[in-house]
């Protein structure tokens, strides 16, 4: 991700209110709000983009062995991006390994997805184990608006809401009321 000059210059801005707390202006609020915007929208494309790249890798696995050099050029851009191969792919490159390319990524894919399961049970290990400050959720920044100034004023108590009788049971549940019987067949003759 590259940023501006301007952008650059907000960041800074912002960095250093954090670490130094100090009333900020209009001008740099809203400033500091486009660009938290501005990168918010960088990260969803990035995830789309991957989103789509893993799409077309399943396509192209899919349709193997006819696109096989598309294949195998879009898991290298996917690997390359950060892309944990999955099963399907040691699959198919298991089964494509006479190709020189092909098992040069399988190699490749082996030991990205040892690193990978490792990583995953090192994470799983740490979270049974009891918690550190380091696995402590984060707290949230509080740079904007008002930095830790903001945070530090007493906050103004709701006022406390007025005290209502409790409701008996019957004013909740009125009593039912008792089926009026049908008249007798000779008074319905009459009538």
């Amino acid at each position: 991700m590259a940023f501006s000059a301007d952008e650059l210059r907000v960041l800074r801005r912002a960095l250093a209110i954090a670490l130094h707390p100090a009333p900020l202006q209009d001008e740099d609020v809203r400033e500091a709000l486009h660009l938290a915007e501005a990168v918010d929208e960088a990260v969803r494309e990035a995830g789309r983009l991957r989103a789509f790249l893993l799409d077309d890798l399943a396509r192209y696995r899919e349709a193997l062995p006819g696109s096989l050099s598309g294949y195998l050029g879009l898991l290298q851009d996917a690997l390359a991006a950060g892309y944990d191969p999955a099963a399907d792919d040691l699959a198919a490159l298991r089964a494509l390994r006479h190709n020189p390319r092909a098992a040069g990524l399988l190699a490749r894919c082996q030991t990205l997805a040892e690193r990978s399961v490792r990583a995953r049970l090192a994470r799983v290990s740490q979270a049974t184990a009891t918690p550190t400050p380091s696995t402590a959720p984060r707290a949230r920044l509080l740079a904007l608006p008002g930095g830790r100034a903001a945070a530090d004023e007493p906050k103004p108590t709701p006022p406390a809401p007025a005290e209502r009788p409790v409701p008996k049971p019957s004013e909740v549940f009125p009593p039912r009321r008792r089926p009026v019987p049908p008249p007798p067949p000779e008074e319905r003759a009459a009538g």
